[in-house]
């Protein structure tokens, strides 16, 4: 898997940690987890968390660029190297207007342990314009994530890919060979949501929320969190259906509100069918329903959802509930809506599919967590809350007693 770069007794480059020659290995499919397809750019290689097929599909800007955000998408190898670089041209999203977005981070994990971080400057820049609809793009340099110092022991790493940055790998090179991670026999976890579960404001790739969940139940992640875009897309369950998992759990409901998608009448069989296709390739395998979490906004107040520009203005990202109440009646959505028709929906199914459950997204931040975990943007978790979600939805559903436990999964004890 590994072979030398072309010089293989040069010293390393001007710059580097690693006192002695440097190995190039090629990232391929075997190396990632978390993506579901790897596409061949013009420099390397860039993950996806949706296939071709899917993209061409749902050949949307939102949904395009969430997708190719790589949350949750991690190389994993094993290695004694104590010197690890990552060359990768992210792509960063600058708003007009709006506050600078920092950089994204590179999370190291050994042995499951965060150890390191680094960010990487360079990079392609999107700038977009949210009040003519417009963006820009300016290509911009390869750059290096650079980890040093590690013990010469044979070791587990992952490194945790920027969870709101597309990022191209262009090369992996490290001072000692590195082999796939072995199997470690835990269970795949499956998850698909909102820009929450993608992990908006969340500080680092490996502490959004499903990530902490995943670390905390000991299982493998693979996030199809799309930010702006969980609005049960067909393609987006048939890509669940062809994807290998042992636990699923969909997050439904805070998108369709702030986009105004549909009125009850096609939600209920939109959710319906969404699930159908799921089971058609998972048919007994445990499936969570997760409603959405507490968002005051939109508890009675459809969509659609627009950022407050006036507190843009002052240098602060808001949104702001623009539906009208009155309309609800009418079959408008909201919050509240949703979690009562996704309650009925599941109690309907149970009857005949023992494996799937609902949880009230409430139980994950609620009203009685609004003042110590105020929304910044009145919309998005910030990286404290995060954490709290995490870690809360480990207890609920991973637990001994909880509904994705490992006494829940068909074949298992």
């Amino acid at each position: 898997m590994t072979s030398p770069d072309a010089d293989p007794s040069r010293p390393d480059r001007p710059g580097s940690p690693s006192a002695g020659p440097l190995i190039s290995t090629a990232v391929t499919a075997e190396l990632l987890r978390g993506a579901l397809e790897l596409e061949a750019g013009g420099r390397g290689v860039i993950p996806h968390r949706l296939p071709a097929w899917a993209r061409a599909q749902g050949a949307d800007g939102q949904l395009l660029m969430a997708e190719s955000q790589p949350s949750g998408v991690r190389l994993a190898f094993r290695t004694r190297a104590t010197a690890v670089e990552l060359d990768v041209v992210p792509t960063k999203l600058a708003y007009v207007g709006a506050p600078a977005r920092p950089d994204g981070v590179f999370d190291l994990l050994v042995d499951g342990v965060l150890t390191g971080q680094a960010t990487v400057p360079a990079g392609d820049v999107i700038t977009i314009d949210m009040a003519s609809g417009t963006a820009e793009t300016t290509p911009g340099p390869v750059g290096t994530a650079r980890f040093a110092g590690l013990s010469d022991a044979d070791k587990d790493i992952e490194i945790w890919l920027p969870h709101r940055e597309a990022v191209e790998l262009v090369a992996l090179r490290t001072d000692a060979p590195v082999t796939a991670l072995p199997d470690r026999g835990r269970r795949t976890w499956l998850h698909h949501g909102s820009s929450i579960s993608h992990g908006s404001d969340a500080a680092s790739p490996s502490t959004t929320w499903p990530a902490v969940a995943a670390a905390a139940g000991g299982v493998e992640l693979t996030n199809l969190g799309f930010g702006g875009s969980a609005l049960l897309d067909p393609f987006t369950a048939r890509a669940m259906r062809d994807t290998p998992a042992d636990l699923i759990s969909v997050k439904i409901g805070i998108n369709v509100v702030n986009h105004d998608l549909m009125r009850l009448r096609a939600f209920v069989p939109a959710v319906h069918g969404f699930l159908d296709t799921i089971r058609d390739g998972h048919p007994a395998t445990p499936l969570l329903v997760v409603s959405p979490i507490l968002c005051p906004i939109h508890e009675y107040t459809p969509g659609p959802c627009a950022m407050d520009f006036g507190r843009i203005a002052e240098g602060q990202l808001s949104f702001r509930a623009t539906g009208d109440p009155a309309e609800v009646a009418a079959g408008k959505l909201t919050l509240s809506v949703i979690r009562d028709a996704l309650a009925r929906i599941v109690a309907q199914r149970a009857a005949e599919d023992p494996n799937i459950h609902y949880l009230d997204g409430r139980e994950l931040y609620g009203e009685p967590d609004a003042d110590a975990y105020p929304l910044p943007d009145l919309l998005h978790p910030d990286a404290a809350t995060h954490r709290l979600i995490g870690e809360r939805f480990a207890v609920r559903a991973f637990a001994p007693d909880g509904p994705l436990s490992p006494k829940a999964t068909p074949g298992e004890a």
